[in-house]
């Protein structure tokens, strides 16, 4: 009963997460919760999700970042921004989507693509397509405003010392990133507008406002509740885009629904609720029966739930509690989170249930066939750079 509850819970999550992320959490927990603990308990672990403070103050925060993405590209700061960057046509290609993927924004990768388009007219469709998904996640993948800032909750570990142990990460996805995806560019390009600092300074200053804000204040105030500091870091950055942006009540109700922001909200909620119940239930003991080695069980089961769910938190929301029993360990390292979580981020870049996939396909009008023909050499390099580092210090 166990293994068919937490198997029905995973198919339907995904099922369901094709349309509705949150909606897919919240039915998966409630079916996994139903197979798997007596009715009283799993009421307790609806209730202490949704009574929990921290859990909504996150979930408030990350509701809120897309208004900020919203915001830039309404009051053409983003189109600023694109404009006054003075970059060859290669570092154009790669830093431009993978600056607008700092902003969690629904169909975002669509942002990118024109200027993708403009720029490399004479680059093949399904390597545009490529640049736009590839780049796009570079920075994602250490971004402390992204994916990063709940599964470290998860995992119990400060953020910002996650990062530093995913750097090399980073650095490997730019690496195979040059030599798959541009090293056969030219390297040329052409502006039609005068430079104007004050239109690269403005949106620039709006994007990292909201990590440095949260930084200070972490550091400052290093006893205090983590998602106080990160909801007056969004905040600062929110406030900042409707000054500059001279936005009124009533163009900030306009950007909240465009973006549907309570969908961004509500998937934290389901998260958590999922992870919750998974915690509190046998599926744990079970799953970590599996008799695989802890290298092939973070890289290749992380990998493989990355590229079926589309998704980053879901599988960490999966693999953690696994890992802590069939492990015996109450905690994760720095070094075995980042492993995990680069094996996941990196099945998730070419999922063809990933949104960035799908819009990036089909704007430049290519299969998702060739996408991964593409993406299949620098993804398979980086799994494998990452499983023989599970290997040699897990």
């Amino acid at each position: 009963m166990i293994w068919f509850g937490f198997l029905l819970s995973i198919v339907l999550l995904m099922v369901a997460a094709r349309k509705s992320v949150w909606l897919g959490l919240t039915l998966a927990a409630i079916v996994l919760g139903l197979f798997t603990l007596p009715l009283s308990q799993l009421c307790f672990e609806i209730l202490s999700t949704l009574s929990d403070i921290s859990v909504f103050l996150l979930a408030l925060a990350v509701g809120l970042i897309p208004l900020i993405g919203g915001a830039l590209e309404i009051s053409g700061l983003m189109d600023d921004l694109t404009e006054n960057l003075r970059l060859k046509k290669r570092t154009f290609l790669a830093f431009s989507p993978a600056l607008l993927g700092l902003l969690p924004m629904p169909g975002g990768a669509l942002l990118s693509a024109p200027m993708l388009k403009k720029v490399g007219k004479d680059i093949p469709a399904n390597n545009k397509s490529a640049l736009n998904v590839w780049f796009r996640h570079v920075f994602i993948l250490i971004y402390p405003l992204g994916a990063l800032l709940v599964t470290t909750k998860m995992a119990g570990l400060d953020l910002y010392l996650a990062i530093l142990y995913l750097i090399p990460g980073f650095i490997l996805m730019l690496g195979l990133g040059y030599i798959f995806l541009l090293k056969g560019i030219k390297n040329d390009h052409t502006f039609k507008q005068r430079f104007d600092p004050k239109k690269l300074i403005a949106p620039f200053s709006i994007i990292l406002a909201a990590p440095l804000v949260h930084l200070t204040l972490m550091t400052i105030f290093s006893q205090i509740t983590p998602e106080i500091p990160l909801l007056i870091g969004v905040s600062s950055s929110l406030l900042l885009v409707l000054y500059i942006g001279k936005f009124r009540l009533a163009g900030i109700k306009e950007i909240a629904v465009k973006m549907r922001i309570w969908d961004f909200a509500l998937i934290i909620i389901g998260m958590f609720l999922f992870l919750n119940i998974f915690k509190a239930s046998d599926a744990p003991k079970v799953v970590a029966t599996l008799p695989v080695s802890k290298a092939v069980f973070l890289v290749g089961i992380g990998a493989l739930f990355g590229f079926i769910t589309g998704r980053v938190q879901t599988p960490v929301a999966i693999i953690l509690p696994i890992y802590f029993t069939k492990f015996g360990t109450g905690t994760i390292t720095p070094l075995a989170f980042a492993i995990t979580y680069f094996s996941i981020f990196t099945g998730y870049v070419i999922s063809p249930v990933h949104p960035c996939v799908s819009v990036s396909i089909a704007y430049f009008k290519v299969k998702f066939s060739d996408l991964l023909k593409i993406l299949a050499a620098p993804t398979a390099i980086a799994l494998a750079t990452t499983f023989i580092l599970a290997v040699m210090f897990l």
